[in-house]
């Protein structure tokens, strides 16, 4: 497993700690991203819109505010986001604990 930290990861706030589990090579070129990301208290990753992929969050534990295109809402453990190709998204840490996920980004 390579493991990064991003700084100011898509514009965001701090660092975000980027385990990848399988490379995009391992995965045939299917699949751009498919990594462990810690997002430690006070750090974000900024928002972005997609562009020919799709993105899917897996919150593992930790609680934050995902926006949806627009859309805020509290995501917990257990809690499952995705952006479509078009759509736009960010992930803010405002917990006092880390927020762990799994991220899957699809190529169309």
């Amino acid at each position: 497993m390579n493991t990064e930290v991003v700084p100011h990861m898509m514009g965001g706030k701090g660092h975000i700690v980027k385990n990848t589990l399988l490379t995009e090579d391992q995965m045939n070129s299917k699949n751009r991203i498919f990594a462990e990301m810690t997002l430690e208290p006070d750090c974000s990753l900024g928002y972005h819109v997609h562009h020919g992929d799709a993105e899917a969050y897996y919150i593992l534990s930790g609680e934050g505010e995902y926006d949806d295109n627009g859309v805020i809402r509290t995501v917990k453990a257990g809690d499952v986001t995705y952006t479509p190709d078009g759509k736009g998204h960010s992930l803010e840490n405002k917990g006092s604990e880390n927020l762990v996920f799994i991220a899957l980004v699809i190529y169309n």
